[in-house]
């Protein structure tokens, strides 16, 4: 099973392009709270989105930087080669729905824009938790 749900708000205003078939797609990068338990410190990961079709549509027309959204979807993984000639791995959440996590009246008011770009996240795996020894209980491994 293959479902992502993230909550978080978008860095950046969405980056909107045309594909094949005259296919709307939207990309942009979500800023997601990371739980943390013993520190006070906040610790956010920034995830890529990608919404295809009328879903590029929603984003192109009420997303912008700073809206906090819940997005369902799913993990999707891929490779290119990029112009030197290497190969380069992605990982996008690619957005099945939209919903907002507030008012607008909630949303931060952003009176200064901040033009320096928001660096791509570096692909990475995530730490596997400790399971307390409940490893054996699983149908996989």
């Amino acid at each position: 099973m293959n479902i992502v749900i993230l909550s978080g708000r978008l860095t950046a205003d969405p980056d909107i392009r045309m594909g094949t078939n005259d296919t709307k797609i939207a990309r942009y990068i979500l800023a997601v709270e990371r739980r943390v338990k013993k520190n006070t410190e906040r610790k956010s990961d920034f995830i890529a989105c990608v919404c295809l079709g009328k879903n590029a549509e929603f984003a192109e027309k009420y997303l912008k930087k700073g809206t906090k959204v819940n997005v369902r979807g799913e993990w999707q993984t891929g490779n290119y080669t990029n112009k030197n000639g290497e190969k380069v791995y992605s990982n996008d959440c690619l957005v099945a729905e939209h919903e907002f996590a507030e008012r607008k009246s909630q949303s931060p008011q952003t009176q200064e824009t901040d033009t320096r770009p928001v660096p791509p996240p570096e692909p990475s795996f995530m730490d596997v938790p400790d399971l307390g020894g409940m490893e054996d209980e699983f149908p996989f491994s």
